[in-house]
């Protein structure tokens, strides 16, 4: 090589870094802030997983997935001068030299196939470890300081929480994993493949001026510009895949929720209006569907056709000198696949945009939903102390949502034994004042001092009971073992539920089985269970005649002496059982009598 041949290489090699430099500063440029704010809601997400003071077997694991990458990528160089040297063999004939590559291809592929599936093993194990791990999270944060209860109560409260902890965080992990081991894999390949592109190119004169290596220049230049007009056409899919996760999500609720108030809809003969109701939400669903179609049209029909062109672009700059015996078959087929490899690897970001648009719509979701529970637990709440065998209400302030006060600086205790009977009109705030003592409702002020724990049992005029078998609800929130056989079935005899006796171990959804007066029953089977200090009650006897009603509280007052009640209901034959009655109006004021 002379010096006009080395200066012309070193100039070339040159005019290539500085095209991608420039590359680099424009996309960074354009991606920066958006990159960065996509770094820290990643990082909210994902960032005391990765930390190696959690463990350190993540960081290794993901090491391990990068090594592996790289070995893939120069698997694929191999490959490459491995086809250069079978397609050179065939065109000259050369029968030892096909065997021996054949045989040298029996072995690349041997370790590619077991390279391939250990990658697959790793990075699925390393999938699950993480999604657990981020499932344990989301569900933990949710349940934390009452969020997914009192987030109802935000400006902008978070819409299918149940689908960003099942569905988003799946969509996390992987996209995380593939995105960012494509990343690696793109950019590592990109330097290996650029330089036999290098190799193999030669100048090509444009318009009288001589352009050196100009296969690599042509590769950059096509992709880079094919890459900014496939930004701005892929830019609305973030929105559009945003909104469908979230119009898919609230057509399924719409759904679930026909479903679990069946026998309510059909009372009301409701068929029409719901039918109505889910073909709305349907309706905004595929209008967005709609969207996302013509959008990928666009999207991905100018993306096949810059891949398609770039199938042909090589053969069709070499061909010159493969026909004039510069270069033999296999140089050209080298070509075309580094020249492939290459695209490809520019290509990555735009080939990708769209899955880049789905995980930055699950970024958004996933970070909403931590925000979101954050916010609510910070929203106000009654100041409340654990005290064992007492409850204190001192200047208790109880207001709606829009401000009007519904009850002022209520100030009362009760002793073990006493039993508090709260009345008033409809509206007036009775389970608004239940809800704000156990620390719920966040527009309410005072102190509250009361047992905690188990220690305290809020019974509502519907019983929840848990997925499970029947002992999990009657113990429900505390658990039994098998030596509360005999308590569980004499607790279900006393509350007139005998039949079910013998069904403690079958698992039924038991809403569905059992009447509402039924369950009501069964609420008061778990206080005779849990033997709490004291119970809240809101108008947990309404689906039961008065002889039952009757019969239950004094069960109550017979079995738990020393227990607490407080209880919200109409009916005047429950003053007999209540040593305290306090009468709310809904505007402000009360009166508290003793029996």
């Amino acid at each position: 090589m002379d010096w006009n041949q080395a200066l012309q290489e070193s100039l070339s090699w040159l005019a290539v870094a500085s095209l991608i430099t420039i590359a680099g500063f424009a996309a960074a440029g354009a991606l920066a802030v958006r990159f960065t704010h996509w770094g820290g809601q990643f990082w909210q997400i994902a960032g005391p997983y990765l930390r190696p003071k959690h463990s350190w077997r993540p960081l290794l694991v993901f090491t391990l997935l990068l090594v592996l990458t790289l070995f893939s990528v120069r698997m694929n160089v191999l490959f490459s001068f491995w086809y250069n040297g079978f397609y050179s063999a065939l065109q000259g004939l050369d029968q030892p030299a096909f065997w021996y590559l054949l045989g040298v291809f029996a072995i690349l592929a041997t370790i590619h196939v077991l390279r391939a599936l250990f990658t697959y093993y790793v990075t699925q194990a390393f999938s699950i470890h993480w999604r657990v791990w981020l499932n344990d999270r989301m569900t933990a944060d949710w349940m934390r300081g009452d969020a997914y209860y009192r987030g109802q109560f935000l400006a902008e409260p978070v819409d299918n929480p149940d689908q960003r902890i099942e569905l988003d965080v799946n969509n996390f992990v992987t996209g995380s994993v593939s995105l960012a081991l494509g990343a690696v894999s793109a950019l590592v390949s990109l330097v290996a493949f650029t330089a036999i592109l290098w190799g193999l190119s030669a100048p090509l004169e444009v318009g009288g001026v001589e352009i050196p290596r100009a296969m690599v220049f042509a590769v950059y230049i096509y992709v880079i510009v094919a890459t900014w007009i496939a930004f701005r056409l892929g830019r609305p899919l973030i929105r559009l895949n945003f909104f469908n996760e979230k119009l898919t999500a609230n057509f399924r609720y719409a759904l679930m929720r026909l479903r679990e108030n069946a026998e309510n809809v059909a009372f009301y003969q409701g068929t029409g209006i719901e039918r109505q109701t889910l073909l709305g939400r349907f309706a905004a669903l595929i209008g967005n569907v709609w969207a996302l179609v013509y959008r990928s049209l666009k999207f991905d029909g100018f993306n096949l056709a810059i891949s398609q062109v770039a199938v042909v672009f090589p053969f069709i700059l070499q061909a010159p000198r493969f026909f004039s015996g510069a270069i033999k078959l296999g140089d050209v087929m080298q070509t075309s696949q580094a020249f492939g490899q290459v695209q490809d690897s520019l290509s990555f970001f735009r080939s990708s945009y769209d899955a880049f648009a789905q995980y930055r719509a699950t970024l958004d979701r996933l970070t909403g939903f931590l925000d979101a529970n954050q916010q609510a637990r910070t929203l106000p709440r009654v100041t409340t102390q654990e005290q064992a065998g007492v409850l204190e209400i001192d200047g208790m302030q109880v207001l709606r949502p829009d401000g009007f006060r519904l009850l002022a600086d209520l100030n009362l205790r009760l002793a073990p034994g006493q039993a508090l009977l709260i009345k008033g009109p409809s509206g007036s705030g009775k389970t608004t004042l239940l809800r704000a003592l156990a620390g719920l409702w966040p527009y309410a002020e005072g102190e509250v001092r009361r047992p905690g724990g188990n220690q305290a049992l809020f019974l509502s005029q519907r019983p929840y009971l848990p997925l499970g078998d029947l002992r999990t609800a009657i113990a429900y929130p505390a658990s039994s073992a098998a030596e509360d056989e005999d308590r569980l079935k004499q607790v279900l005899r006393q509350v007139n539920l005998a039949h079910l006796t013998e069904q403690l171990d079958l698992s039924q959804d038991w809403t569905r089985i059992l009447s509402v007066g039924e369950q009501q029953r069964l609420a008061f089977a778990r206080v005779l269970f849990n033997r709490p200090q004291i119970v809240f009650l809101d108008e947990s006897t309404s689906a039961m005649d008065e002889g039952l009603e009757h019969a239950l509280y004094s069960l109550l007052r017979e079995e738990m002496r020393d227990t607490m009640l407080v209880s919200i209901g109409h009916r005047s034959t429950l003053a007999n059982f209540h040593t305290h009655r306090l009468e709310v109006d809904g505007r402000g004021s009360w009166s508290l009598f003793e029996a």
